[in-house]
């Protein structure tokens, strides 16, 4: 393996000329902001989570508003964002340091890593950026560093793998000496990865390792990190219903794991004549309206979707308890609907209202 004994002094150097500086969590050692900045960072691009963290931020300033706050307020906010048992683990994490800390975020990265929703990398990462601790992160983008410069081999998400990229990466951070550089260092990896060494076309000759990397020296950007090993994905099949009241839509509660846990979704069912009883059993009358199908990829399987539209009759009742609730199109917002459903219901809610 490529020894770099300047590693930590070149990426440094480079992140303080051109590393990223005025990102909406960054110039900050508030725990709490940088915690949030880094949980919806977790596969998900800075682009995306800007206008989440600045609303998050507006509705919950502080750890305790967001610990004392009901989750469907939290997960209504988060919509949209994905990987939705990161909002759960938010609110969780947040309750427990109000509760059990004080209010405070542990300065360690082992008691860090103790919290709800926050693993290894995430914990030093934290620890780092807010109070300074000399620590190592491993996340995709580092992984991918890693994996180029260094020449690592096979697949990051490979326990081996993984496991010798923790050694290099503990290897290289700068000397206890050098100490109040581990933010910078920190940061360097983050914007090394986010900028430069992307996943598709990676900016080689405005790398600072361009001439030591494995990757580029040998043209094997494409190669490395190595790809997951392919498999086959498998697809599933559902059938949506839209409910109309009025101006109002039926919404169910998911249950609190599985595919969009917690949040509102259209009730579900497994296949035409099972939807048919549920909107019946909702006051639905007349046939059900064919509405075009779609397909949402997740990570792991395919969910084929084929929406119905039906109709309620009049003078439907409330729902029972708080699993079911009449939604007014107007307020959707107030709902934590899941990404694919918001976008079919504000593809027909001109025909709806």
């Amino acid at each position: 393996m490529l020894q770099l004994t300047d590693f930590s002094t070149r990426l440094i150097a480079w992140q303080r000329v051109h590393g990223r500086h005025d990102l909406p969590w960054q110039n900050t050692r508030d725990a709490y902001r940088i915690w949030l900045s880094e949980i919806m960072l977790q596969q998900t691009q800075v682009s995306t989570v800007i206008p989440y963290y600045a609303r998050f931020l507006d509705r919950f300033p502080d750890v305790n508003a967001l610990a004392f706050a009901p989750l469907d307020d939290v997960m209504a906010l988060w919509a949209g964002l994905g990987y939705y048992s990161r909002a759960r683990n938010l609110h969780r994490c947040a309750f427990v340091v109000a509760t059990e800390h004080g209010s405070e975020f542990p300065r360690s990265v082992d008691a860090l890593a103790e919290l709800p929703g926050i693993g290894r990398s995430t914990a030093a990462a934290i620890a780092s950026f807010a109070f300074g601790a000399r620590a190592t992160i491993l996340d995709g983008n580092v992984k991918r560093v890693l994996a180029r410069v260094f020449g690592i081999e096979g697949f990051p998400g490979e326990k081996r793998v993984e496991n010798t990229m923790w050694t290099l990466a503990e290897s290289l951070l700068p000397d206890a000496a050098h100490k109040d550089e581990v933010t910078a260092y920190t940061q360097g990896l983050m914007d090394l990865g986010a900028t430069l060494c992307v996943r598709g076309k990676p900016d080689c000759a405005r790398c600072p390792f361009a001439a030591d990397c494995v990757a580029n020296v040998t043209g094997r950007q494409k190669e490395l990190p190595a790809s997951r090993p392919k498999k086959t994905v498998p697809t599933r099949k559902t059938w949506m219903l839209v409910l109309q009241d009025g101006d109002s839509v039926l919404l169910e509660k998911r249950p609190p794991t599985g595919i969009w846990g917690g949040l509102w979704s259209l009730p579900q069912a497994a296949d035409e004549e099972a939807l048919a009883a549920v909107s019946h059993s909702f006051g639905g009358s007349g046939e059900l309206q064919r509405l075009t199908s779609f397909t949402h990829t997740f990570t792991h399987f395919k969910l084929d979707i084929e929406p119905r539209l039906g109709r309620a009759s009049g003078g439907v009742p409330d729902a029972a308890d708080n699993q079911t609730v009449w939604a007014p199109l107007a307020n959707i917002d107030a709902y934590g609907v899941p990404a694919p459903v918001r976008k079919l219901l504000d593809a027909l809610q001109g025909s709806l209202i």
